[in-house]
C-alpha cells in the first residue's frame, strides 16, 4: 500500500499548506499507521506542506518501518516528537502544527520547551482525512464484518439456556479468531433477560432461560479495521411485548438506513430512527445516538446523534444501531455496520435481522 500510504500523505500536506503551516507533527499512533501503514507503540511523523514526509520509531521497530514504508526516511530515538521537531527546526520550518487532542497539557510544555519557532494546534486533519475511506480499507472492513457474520452463525447452537452470558462472549470471540481475525474489535457485550436493559452490559456469570431476549453486540478486527454488529435473539418462544419491540427496532433501523444517502445530515439520520421509536411511545427508552464511523478505530468520525453536526458523504462506513432498553425487563438493539454509496447503502454485515428463536 506504499502508493496509498503516499497519496494520503500528499492530501494532508495540502490540508497543512492551506493553514499556513510549515509542517505538521502527527503523533496519534492510529493515525501514523493510517499514513505510512506502521503498527506501533512508539512513533510520530513530521509532514510538510511541501517535501517529503520523516518518521521516527525506537529501536524495537526500526526494521519493521524500513519493511513496512521503505519509502520514508526513517530516524531512530526514543524521544519521537522531539526529534521530528528539531529536524523541522532544522529545515527552516517557523510554524509547526501539532494533534492537540493527542497531547496532555504537560505533554505540549514539554514539547513547546523545545520548539524553535511555533506550536500551533491544526485541528483534527489526519481525521478528517481517515472519514471517507478508499476501496482497499472498504475491502477490509468487508472481510472484518464477513468474519463477525460466520462467527455468529457458528456460534448459535450454543446460545441456549444454561448457557452464561460470558461464556458465549468467549465463544463468539474465540470463534472470529478462529475464522481469521486478528482478534476481536472491542469487548463483546451479551446481554440476557433484564441484563438487556444495560445498553453496554458487561457479560457475566447470568445463565440465559427460556423467556429471555439476549442482545449480542460483537465484531472482529481484521487489517486493523474494526466491524461492529448487534443482534437480539430469543430464548424459546417469545412474548407478544418481545417480537413487538424487536418489530419496532427493526423498523426504526430500515428508516435510518433508507436516510443514510450523501448529503444527508446526521442528525436526520438519527431522527429518521429516532422518530420511529418516539411514535411507538418509547422515545426515552432510545437513550444513545444512532451510530458512528468505523475503521482503524471502532469509533470515528461520524457520530451520528440527535445533537451532532455534519453530513455523509459517500464512502464513509458507519454504524446504525438503534435500540429500545425496558427497565427490569430486557432490551433490543439491532446494529450492522454499512457504506453510504449513491446507489443507497452497502450492507457489510449481511446476518438475517429476523428474530431467530433458539
Amino acid at each position: 500500500m506504499g502508493e496509498t500510504h503516499l497519496a494520503r500523505r500528499r492530501r494532508l500536506a495540502a490540508l497543512v499548506a492551506e493553514r499556513d503551516a510549515g509542517a505538521l507533527l502527527v503523533t496519534r499512533l492510529v493515525n501514523v499507521r493510517y499514513l505510512t501503514g506502521l503498527d506501533s507503540s512508539r512513533a510520530a511523523l513530521l509532514v510538510p506542506a511541501g517535501g517529503d514526509a520523516v518518521l521516527a520509531t525506537d529501536g524495537r521497530y526500526a526494521g519493521m518501518a524500513a519493511e513496512v514504508c521503505p519509502e520514508l526516511p526513517v530516524i531512530v530515538d526514543r524521544q519521537v516528537a522531539h526529534v521530528l521537531l528539531k529536524r523541522a527546526a532544522g529545515d527552516g520550518h517557523a510554524r509547526v502544527g501539532f494533534e492537540a487532542h493527542d497531547m496532555t497539557v504537560e505533554q505540549h510544555a514539554d514539547l513547546a520547551a523545545d520548539a524553535e519557532g511555533d506550536l500551533v494546534p491544526l485541528g483534527h486533519l489526519v481525521e478528517e482525512l481517515r472519514r471517507v475511506k478508499d476501496e482497499e480499507e472498504i475491502a477490509l472492513l468487508r472481510e472484518a464484518c464477513a468474519i463477525t457474520d460466520r462467527a455468529f452463525e457458528a456460534v448459535l447452537p450454543a446460545i441456549r439456556a444454561g448457557v452464561t452470558e460470558r461464556a458465549v462472549a468467549i465463544a463468539l470471540e474465540r470463534a472470529m479468531v478462529d475464522l481469521g481475525a486478528e482478534r476481536p474489535a472491542f469487548e463483546s457485550i451479551i446481554a440476557s433477560g433484564p441484563n438487556g436493559a444495560v445498553p453496554h452490559h458487561h457479560p457475566g456469570g447470568r445463565e440465559l432461560e427460556h423467556g429471555d431476549l439476549v442482545t449480542l453486540d460483537f465484531g472482529a478486527l481484521y487489517g486493523g479495521y474494526h466491524a461492529d454488529m448487534t443482534r437480539t435473539v430469543a430464548i424459546g418462544e417469545p412474548a407478544d411485548w418481545q417480537r413487538d419491540l424487536h418489530d419496532l427496532v427493526h423498523r426504526a433501523q430500515r428508516a435510518a438506513l433508507d436516510a443514510a444517502v450523501p448529503g444527508a445530515e446526521t442528525k436526520a439520520v438519527d431522527a429518521a430512527a429516532r422518530d420511529v421509536i418516539a411514535a411507538a411511545g418509547h422515545g426515552d427508552a432510545f437513550p444513545h445516538g444512532l451510530g458512528h464511523g468505523v475503521g482503524l478505530e471502532i469509533h470515528e468520525a461520524p457520530l451520528m446523534g440527535y445533537d451532532k453536526t455534519g453530513k455523509l458523504v459517500d464512502r464513509v462506513p458507519i454504524t446504525a444501531e438503534p435500540g429500545v432498553y425496558l427497565a427490569g425487563r430486557g432490551g433490543v438493539r439491532i446494529e450492522d455496520t454499512l457504506v453510504v454509496r449513491a446507489g443507497g447503502p452497502e450492507l457489510l454485515t449481511t446476518t438475517t435481522k429476523d428474530l431467530l428463536v433458539l
